[in-house]
């Protein structure tokens, strides 16, 4: 049965959104194409008429994960204004929410693994969404260098790699909190 333009577009946004909350849960390595495909109601057969291969769905869904999340941070940083803008997205990114559904969390702390891995396309996407938003922190913030934004984003990241990984929740939660203390100053609006 052949499907319409319009229904091929939508199947697709579907592989794509399912792929990439399935990547973040539990690596590109842990998820195969027909659970991807399942999780849609589609066939296994059907992948390769939207995607050259896995690598090339993976590229997709960090890029789409990351344009979210750089989304996101856009209208957090206008809502709090230049002077609490890195403040703002700190606070928001070192989170609880953040840390406790990978599957809707950030794409930096789930795929970095893989992206370094398997390189390629999905290195790519993860090298392109990783400038995005280190340029929203600097772009938003006066007083924020490249550099500084640069310290920023590992800070935030190195601290919600660990904070997921420590399986002792009194631990992650010390984590976060000093990682939050370093990057919000004291007395910020943002915190």
């Amino acid at each position: 049965m052949k499907v319409s333009r319009e229904q091929a577009a939508h199947n697709r946004e579907k592989v794509i959104e399912a792929a990439s909350r399935l990547f973040r849960a539990r690596g590109v390595e842990g998820v195969g194409i027909n659970e991807v495909m399942r999780e849609c109601g589609l066939t296994h057969g059907g992948f390769y008429n939207q995607f050259a291969s896995k690598q090339t769905l993976a590229a997709e869904a960090c890029a789409r994960s990351l344009a979210n999340g750089a989304k996101r941070w856009r209208a957090l940083a206008q809502e709090a204004g230049p002077d609490d803008a890195a403040s703002a997205i700190a606070a928001d990114y070192v989170s609880i929410r953040n840390r406790d559904a990978p599957e809707t969390g950030c794409a930096l702390l789930a795929l970095g693994p893989d992206a370094a891995r398997q390189g390629g396309e999905l290195s790519a996407a993860f090298r392109n969404g990783f400038n995005d938003l280190t340029n929203i922190i600097e772009t938003s913030s006066p007083d924020i260098s490249r550099p500084d934004a640069l310290a920023r984003m590992a800070q935030m990241v190195g601290a919600m790699v660990l904070a997921r990984a420590v399986a002792d929740p009194a631990l992650s939660e010390e984590i976060m909190a000093a990682a939050r203390n370093a990057l919000i100053p004291s007395g910020d609006t943002a915190s």
